[in-house]
């Protein structure tokens, strides 16, 4: 009796991490594709100032 509650127990958590584990994966599958809807686009276009001629003095 006990080997059968201990198999039945194992399989319980079995299932339930297998339940978790595709639950984590759709979950992820939905995070990748779905555009966030609260983030701004940035301008590509923002360059850094060339700033040589300040630091070297010239």
């Amino acid at each position: 009796m006990m080997s059968d509650n201990k198999k039945s127990l194992a399989e319980a958590i079995k299932q339930k991490l297998a339940q978790k584990k595709e639950a984590q994966s759709a979950a992820n599958k939905q995070q990748k594709h779905a555009p966030s809807q609260n983030q701004q686009m940035k301008s590509q276009i923002h360059k850094v100032q060339n700033n040589q001629k300040r630091r070297t003095g010239v």
